[in-house]
């Protein structure tokens, strides 16, 4: 009889690599469009870089104008959404082959807390959109006055801070 020697962490590595395959074959799986034929499910690719002013979320929308796109703030969450059209026709005979993905998206992140919704600013220019959102002020600390008692009735003051 032969030992097999177990390595676990070979076994999760297996697993792992395991779930990534399904997880892509999932959202990469073409899906049927309304047409009765096969689409890809599209998922914009976007940035969020931090600056000293501002958040800016940047999503690559080839083939949309402004028109096609939503951005809506709310609760703290900002939604990017959708659709970009197919444009191939159907074809009786030959082969094509169509890599393009088309569909509806909708992509959303949660913001920190304090953002002023009224300064956030959109633009779209040459299909990539550009969502700046003001950073939400630093809360400062306050000065506050603290009364100590020292014998009889008379009071010194000492200065604290404290976060509003």
């Amino acid at each position: 009889m032969a030992l097999i020697h177990w390595e676990p962490v070979r076994e999760l590595n297996t697993i792992q690599s395991e779930m990534n395959r399904l997880f892509n074959s999932l959202l990469d799986t073409p899906a049927p469009d309304n047409g009765g034929t096969a689409a890809r499910r599209w998922i914009p690719p976007m940035d969020l870089v931090e600056t000293e002013e501002d958040f800016v979320l940047r999503v690559d929308l080839p083939g949309l104008s402004e028109q096609d796109v939503n951005v809506e703030l709310e609760n703290n969450v900002l939604t990017v959404s959708g659709e970009r059209k197919a444009e191939h026709e159907e074809r009786k005979e030959g082969y094509y082959r169509v890599e393009r993905a088309s569909g509806v998206f909708q992509r959303s992140l949660t913001l920190p807390d304090g953002v002023n919704p009224d300064g956030v600013k959109a633009s779209f220019e040459r299909g990539v959109l550009e969502v700046r959102v003001p950073k939400p002020e630093e809360r400062k600390p306050r000065k506050v006055a603290i009364s100590v008692g020292s014998g009889k009735g008379a009071q010194k003051t000492i200065e604290g801070s404290e976060a509003s």
